[in-house]
């Protein structure tokens, strides 16, 4: 029986990645150079396999035309403007407010720090939804997703059993972390993420598209087949 669901915040709760990407796009393509996809990828959800920075990786591009301080600082300012004006993604509070009136406990498992996650959810009037946020700050350096301690330590704070909770994620790293928690993961991909192929145990569109019923459904199916 479910007792908890965990959500993943950037690009699942607040779509933060889309306007990020797109920025960093623009700004390489300024200066006349592409974007490294495929690098970009593999730090979205998680800095567990990549240390790319886009920031120095164009400054060694442009050979000092852009130094990486200045670019930062852009990025961050056109990002964040993008973000503050994006709403909380479809069908989020819906699943949140079924699980409040089931009595399942909530919380946000993310590899962003607190002072992001937390910022947002306050702003967004959502922080105090949530029984546990999780951040990066919470586990030790270099153990964000794909490494599964951020979920593991969520699941400490709720005092809940992995067989027992759910994961909702929308990148590669996300589905790997909660995997290697053992945890029930659904694949919730975002506009920018479904490009990258994410798969959870199953996979939806928006949460528009699953209700807590259902939800509570597959994973009994799951449990029923591994049961002994």
């Amino acid at each position: 029986m479910l007792k908890a669901l965990i959500f993943d915040f950037d690009g699942l709760i607040l779509d933060t990645e889309t306007p990020e990407v797109v920025v960093w796009q623009s700004i390489y393509k300024e200066y006349g150079f592409e974007l490294p996809i495929d690098e970009w990828e593999k730090t979205i959800g998680g800095y567990g396999v990549s240390t790319f920075d886009p920031a120095d990786h164009l400054s060694l591009l442009s050979q000092g035309r852009l130094d990486a301080v200045s670019s930062r600082v852009r990025y961050r300012r056109e990002s964040d403007a993008i973000i503050h004006a994006s709403p909380i993604l479809p069908g989020v509070m819906d699943m949140i407010e079924q699980a409040r009136k089931n009595d399942l406990k909530v919380a946000i498992g993310s590899s962003s720090p607190h002072s992001w996650v937390d910022a947002h959810a306050k702003r967004l009037g959502i922080f105090d939804h949530f029984d546990e946020i999780i951040c990066q700050d919470d586990v030790p350096p270099g153990r964000t997703k794909p490494n599964p301690d951020i979920f593991l330590k969520a699941l400490d704070q709720l005092n809940v059993k992995k067989e027992a909770a759910v994961v909702f994620e929308d990148s590669p790293n996300g589905v790997t972390a909660a995997r290697r928690a053992g945890i029930f993961v659904v694949g919730v991909p975002n506009e920018l993420t479904a490009k990258f192929g994410v798969a959870g145990d199953i996979t939806v569109p928006s949460l528009t598209e699953l209700s807590l019923h259902e939800l509570n459904e597959y994973v009994k199916r799951v449990s029923d087949v591994f049961s002994p």
